[in-house]
């Protein structure tokens, strides 16, 4: 078996995967700041670490998975203020909000959300443990870490101190030494939150909190610290300062940045105005198919979102799952187990293909989790496996049932096939939306097969009709919604996906 290769943003290369405490892994990922709503952007991250977990996990590993949530910023004081609402009351109902938008797009949850407003006496000891060990200073009621005593900042974003020091500058307010110097800890201002510490009241700077959280929940050093590209600096540069000069430890073995997303070939930001909310896109688009949209992009690489990017992803599922029920209509057994000495001549070709396709799965994911590439070797996999079953009508069933189990198994490591959070009212109202758009007039049954069957029946007439176009968009909105739309020779049917 091929040894687990990752990118390292530390050292800048791949390495071989090792974890410090044999087969447990200590992960720690920055979480989101929470003062609007959770974005594609936010999903992208998120989705890539929960990939890696998976496959860690079926790699065998016991994984303890740590994700902070900001609930104390500028930010979120700027947002509750502009609504005359308590900042951490607004920043709890947002946690709440942003999180469940990543549980309804089927991202798994992190072991533990520890928060920076739990966590304060925490970041005042390590702070104190700085102020104590002079890296950091004390300069009227604000705390802050002195660049220029820790020599190896810069180490994982290979910035230079002294490029770095030509274009800072304080800024009006500012109490540091040095340009380059951060906060830790901020005096108190009319209307923010704050809390007593030994340099008066205030609140955390941003940078400290994972380097406390991480330090309290995995212990120093721990095996994987992930984030957003963005994050890259200063914010885990700060981190690794912070926690090495306070600790004298090494802080995190590993480095992993997910790539930034982009919309349409453009940075996403207010500006442009191309912010897309989670919530938002899956009122037009299964949970599974951006999720599959995400998979097949590398997780370090920069996925291009597009409603173009989104249809082929639907297309490449629609095609995994039609393979799946055919493998379900010619089995009913389940969690079939298979080796050499199990199988006979006959079955042989067959069983080769599936252990064939679990080792390119696996050597694709254990390329620094290549994602496309393992999606590659899935399809690669169906096209030989129908290809086999259009020459072979009465398959082993053992061995089909082996075929099953692994596509379910490895398909589950890129999040596949797992129970949607979509209820049947949501269906139903999203079914109805739809229907009223091309029967306006008449008034919808509720019963979604019956909605269904009335808007193939007005696509078909579309069709004979060669309105193509209006053919066109009726199939589209369908398979939005989760359904696949089939041209029999008895008709069209719709198929749930999932």
């Amino acid at each position: 078996m091929m040894t687990l290769q990752l990118y390292n943003s530390l050292t800048k290369k791949k390495e071989p995967f090792i974890p410090i405490d044999h087969e447990k892994v200590r992960m720690y990922v920055c979480g989101m700041t929470v003062y609007s709503d959770a974005h594609i952007g936010h999903a992208r991250t998120y989705f890539s670490f929960d990939m890696i977990k998976r496959y860690l996990e079926y790699k065998g590993y016991d994984v303890r998975y740590i994700q902070n949530v900001t609930d104390v910023d500028d930010k979120i004081i700027n947002a509750a203020n502009e609504q005359n609402v308590d900042a951490l009351q607004y920043s709890f109902e947002c946690t709440d909000i942003c999180l469940s938008a990543l549980d309804d797009l089927g991202i798994q949850r992190a072991d533990l959300y520890p928060k920076a407003s739990e966590t304060i006496d925490d970041m005042i000891s390590m702070i104190q443990q700085l102020i104590d060990k002079g890296y950091a200073y004390e300069s009227s009621g604000d705390v802050y870490f002195s660049v220029e005593k820790f020599p190896s900042y810069g180490k994982l974003s290979g910035q230079n101190i002294e490029e770095l020091e030509s274009g800072a500058r304080i800024e009006p307010g500012e109490k540091k030494r040095s340009p380059l110097d951060f906060a830790l800890w901020k005096q108190a201002k009319p209307g923010e939150p704050s809390w007593p510490s030994p340099w008066g009241d205030g609140r955390p700077g941003w940078h400290i909190e994972c380097s406390t959280m991480s330090a309290k929940h995995l212990g120093l050093p721990f095996d994987i610290h992930g984030g957003g590209m963005d994050l890259r600096f200063p914010h885990h540069e700060n981190e690794i300062a912070q926690a090495e000069a306070a600790t004298g430890k090494p802080f995190a073995k590993y480095w992993m940045h997910s790539g930034l997303l982009t919309v349409n070939g453009e940075k996403m930001s207010k500006s442009i105005g191309n912010i897309i909310n989670i919530q938002d896109l899956l009122k037009d688009w299964p949970a599974e198919v951006i999720r599959f949209f995400f998979a097949k992009t590398q997780y370090r690489k920069p996925p291009d979102f597009s409603i173009d990017a989104l249809k082929d992803a639907q297309k490449g599922l629609q095609r995994i799952y039609r393979f799946k029920e055919v493998l379900e209509s010619l089995t009913d057994r389940k969690g079939c187990v298979l080796s050499d000495a199990d199988v006979s001549d006959e079955d042989t070709e067959l069983y080769q293909m599936i252990t064939s396709f679990q080792s390119s799965f696996e050597e694709a994911m254990d390329d620094d989790f290549n994602s496309p590439k393992a999606i590659a070797a899935m399809f690669e996999f169906i096209t030989q496996v129908n290809g086999y079953l259009s020459s072979h009508e009465h398959p082993n069933p053992d061995v089909v049932a082996f075929a099953l189990d692994t596509l379910l198994k490895l398909g589950k490591a890129l999040t596949l096939f797992q129970d949607e959070k979509t209820t049947s009212d949501d269906i139903v109202e999203a079914v109805k939306e739809v229907y009223h758009t091309y029967l306006p007039d008449k008034q919808p049954s509720g019963d979604v097969d019956s909605m269904l069957e009335e808007l193939l029946c007005v696509r078909q007439e579309a069709r004979e009709q060669k309105d193509w176009a209006r053919a066109d968009a009726i199939r589209n909105d369908i398979e939005c919604l989760g359904f696949e739309v089939q041209d029999t020779t008895d008709g069209s049917v719709c198929r749930k996906l999932r």
